[in-house]
């Protein structure tokens, strides 16, 4: 199976998409806030609707990367290039601004599942950040001379989606305890800044020492 990523790839993957997926953003916000308005029912649901959103934006990106490694290896270097600079300035806002965790408490009428799982593929697949993160970061664990790039970029979308969801479940099945624990324990948040930021500026600057040569 040529199109698995070496061991230390797979790794260096795994331990980001973890990151990530503990990372408060609109995906988590809104699986909390489900659920504590609705149920964890309700709210696996949207989980189930995010993954699902990653699920495009992974076709998106193998299938259009792969597309332009074809058409033009230089255009994929300037992507590859572009990415590690958005990867360095998701770091730097880590640092300034911070992790956002804003719960709405407030009752709702509780929704069919249909309407919850398309209410967490919406919130993936049109946040302009989710879609700009995704076809930045995917390419950094590919070459521009590997001729399984769309299989290995299809690999990898799932392996985000494998690992992410577990860690979605959790947070819903914790939604109660973990939505008062984060926003009172506030320097936990900032830890989690500063490794999501000290991790990707990691991958930025080997990508860019790697290009270099």
């Amino acid at each position: 199976m040529d199109f698995l990523p070496s061991f230390a790839t797979l790794l260096a993957f795994a331990a980001a998409t973890l990151l990530l997926a503990a990372t408060p953003g609109p995906d988590m916000t809104l699986s909390i806030s489900r659920a504590l308005a609705q149920g964890k029912k309700a709210a696996l649901f949207v989980v189930l609707g995010t993954s699902l959103g990653i699920v495009v934006h992974t076709m998106l990106v193998a299938f259009g990367v792969s597309a332009l490694i074809t058409a033009s290896p230089t255009a994929f270097l300037i992507l590859k290039t572009g990415g590690a600079a958005y990867l360095l300035w998701l770091a730097v806002q880590a640092v300034r601004y911070g992790s956002k965790l804003s719960v709405n408490k407030v009752e709702a009428a509780a929704g069919t599942p249909l309407a919850n799982i398309s209410s967490g593929f919406w919130v993936n697949l049109l946040n302009p950040k989710v879609i700009i993160f995704f076809m930045t970061f995917l390419p950094q664990f590919v070459s521009a001379g590997d001729p399984t790039v769309t299989q290995k970029l299809l690999f990898l979308g799932f392996c985000f989606i494998l690992i992410g969801m577990p860690v979605n479940a959790a947070v819903v099945f914790a939604a109660d305890w973990l939505a008062s624990w984060l926003q009172n324990n506030k320097k936990v948040l900032r830890g989690m800044d500063f490794t999501f930021a000290g991790v990707f500026s990691v991958f930025a600057a080997k990508i860019l020492l790697t290009q270099a040569r």
